[in-house]
């Protein structure tokens, strides 16, 4: 079986979209919000989404099974207020859940918080109590509620820890996701994700989180920014500041493989173990369109994985064996079908 990690709603109709403008324009106007039932989604809608995207891109490409979850985009946690942030994610999720019951073979849902800036962490534990007991086995954790601003603490500060010890009680990993970026300095995919995924990987290499919480499992997606590319670097720094080997922290930290050509992904699996690698792809996401040199796909990453000179056992455990075990969860739920 082929898993992908890494795969969000980005095909929502428009509709979707207008509902969540409509509600952030009137966050601080509740009389003139528009009602929760303007946000619904109708099954026609939902098949015109999946089926002419991800579904066909699934099949197309040769994959079986993605963890789906909102769009990390539109997550927007640096909109409107911890109000109508708790309404969005309780309706994205909600939205990926009908998803994952129109299609149980295809996909398995992982949800969205509802952040805000300067609000606790902590204040998101219920909604990911909520989504746990409806059956996702991830969540996506914004390290950045503020877009790009970075204003808020460290996310390996104290703040963060009644939401890691939830974590670790429901056994639910987390993908360290920022959503989009309202800083003109940082684009969004480009840059503001890649420094969010490097950023917290040094936050955590400088702090003692996984000494706190040794069953916490996090996924730093797109390839592990520019951790994996300058791994000498971190290395040095996690014997220099913290005496201790960097290799430590693959207990606990994982990647994916949404690096888009061959060679990054060989240098990927070249410095990370087999065992701290999953299949991803973010397809219909941050890049779209086809290489015009090969006239595939970019985000087409099960090539890539195919193409490496890795043993089949390697193979086995970044495309299937790796996800199953880093998201109990979905490991438990193929048992109970028989795979």
């Amino acid at each position: 079986m082929i898993i992908d990690c890494h795969g969000h709603f980005t095909t929502v109709p428009k509709s979707f979209r207008a509902f969540r403008e409509r509600q952030v324009a009137a966050a601080n106007d509740p009389a003139n919000a528009p009602s929760l039932a303007e946000a619904h989604v109708s099954d026609d809608e939902i098949r015109e989404g999946i089926e002419g995207g991800q579904l066909r891109l699934q099949q197309e490409r040769g994959s079986d099974l993605t963890l789906f979850s909102p769009i990390a985009g539109l997550m927007s946690h640096h909109l409107g207020n911890e109000r109508t942030s708790l309404e969005w994610a309780a309706i994205s999720n909600d939205l990926v859940k009908r998803v994952t019951e129109m299609y149980p073979g295809n996909f398995v849902p992982v949800g969205m918080l509802p952040q805000s800036p300067g609000v606790s962490p902590a204040n998101s534990i219920p909604e990911l109590r909520r989504i746990v007991e409806m059956g996702f086995v991830g969540v996506n954790v914004n390290p950045d509620p503020t877009g790009g601003y970075w204003t808020g603490k460290p996310f390996t500060d104290r703040e963060w820890y009644p939401l890691f010890e939830a974590m670790c009680a429901l056994d639910v990993p987390g993908m360290v996701h920022v959503a989009a970026s309202c800083n003109p300095n940082f684009h969004g995919t480009g840059a503001h994700y890649i420094n969010a995924d490097t950023s917290v990987f040094m936050q955590i290499l400088q702090s003692d989180l996984f000494k706190d919480f040794p069953t916490l499992r996090l996924v730093i997606p797109h390839g592990g920014g520019a951790v994996p590319y300058h791994w000498g670097r971190y290395r040095g720094m996690s014997l220099e500041m913290r005496d201790r080997p960097l290799e430590g922290l693959l207990d606990n930290i994982f990647f994916d493989t949404c690096v888009y050509h061959l060679p990054g992904v060989e240098l990927l699996t070249k410095v990370i173990p087999a065992d701290n690698v999953l299949f991803g792809s973010e397809m219909i996401g941050a890049v779209r369109g086809r290489d015009p040199n090969t006239g595939e796909y970019f985000d087409d990453t099960k090539r890539y994985v195919d193409a490496l000179p890795l043993s089949a056992e390697d193979k086995a455990k970044i495309f299937e064996g790796n996800a199953r075990r880093v998201y109990p969860g979905l490991d438990k739920l193929l048992k109970s079908r028989g795979l």
